[in-house]
């Protein structure tokens, strides 16, 4: 996608639920704001769990990602700041479970995000002028439409993928997708990296599996691993990243080096 003020769009996708893919959104997108990039969460998932993981309050969504996917808004009216400095979110509503039937017949149904995004890219949409660098977008564990218009929307993909056994079964298929859609829809898709959560060190087979998804993926995966960790998983119920919640537990240290890890990336993509 082509972005005319450089804002990146990252996907978070997993059709696999349960793998860490709304907690990465929530801390990476904190994370890059502790490090001086300004950072929009685009909330796809009807379940709303990145809105409330941030403190957005269900009442308070009066505009959502349903009014933009739909179009009877634009993506700025749906924009919200969050607690963290730099970070926004667009929030999502059960209404999104709908959306498939509400835009079913609609030629552009695939594009109903990318060119929500286009049309709010090079404009100041923020209140205080900020540009907005990089989008996070948080898709429901299934390939459904709102996956498909997140992919045809996104510059790279980020993978999350849970230190278990079966970490690998599921991969195939969504990046069988990827491969699907960026030749039918968006030809600039790539896959930006698979991140690993949820590693337990005192686990023999957690450490297999790193081995084995690094053997099968090369430097696809990124170095960073994301501990299971207590804080982490309480943070969302104090509508707090763990950087807010806890900022020296290993959680929280993790998604720090992943962002770092992650702009490394960009800027050696950008240098190609």
């Amino acid at each position: 996608m082509e972005n005319p003020d450089q804002m990146r769009v990252l996907v978070l996708a997993n059709q696999k639920g349960g793998v860490g893919k709304t907690t990465t959104a929530i801390n990476l997108g904190t994370a890059l704001a502790a490090i001086g990039e300004t950072v929009l969460i685009i909330d796809l998932d009807p379940q709303g769990n990145a809105s409330t993981g941030l403190g957005i309050d269900r009442k308070h969504r009066k505009v959502s990602t349903f009014e933009v996917m739909t179009g009877e808004r634009a993506l700025d009216a749906a924009i919200q700041p969050t607690a963290v400095p730099r970070l926004y979110v667009a929030p999502s509503t059960l209404d999104l479970l709908g959306v498939e039937l509400a835009i079913a017949d609609q030629k552009d149904r695939n594009y109903r995000l990318r060119n929500a995004l286009r049309s709010m890219a090079g404009r100041n949409v923020l209140p205080n002028g900020e540009r907005i660098t990089y989008v996070l977008v948080d898709c429901p564990p299934s390939l459904n439409l709102l996956t498909i218009n997140a992919l045809a929307a996104s510059d790279s993909v980020l993978v999350p993928l849970q230190c278990e056994f079966f970490a690998l079964e599921g991969l195939s298929q969504l990046l069988s997708t990827v491969e699907q859609v960026k030749r039918s829809l968006n030809p600039g898709l790539t896959i930006h990296g698979v991140v690993l959560t949820m590693f337990d060190s005192r686990n023999n087979l957690a450490s297999q599996v790193v081995a084995d998804v690094r053997a099968f993926l090369g430097d696809k995966v990124y170095e960073t691993v994301i501990p299971r960790n207590v804080r982490v998983s309480e943070a969302p119920s104090y509508g707090k990243p763990v950087l807010l919640y806890d900022l020296k537990c290993n959680g929280s240290q993790a998604y720090l080096k992943l962002a770092s890890e992650v702009i490394q990336r960009e800027r050696s993509l950008r240098a190609a």
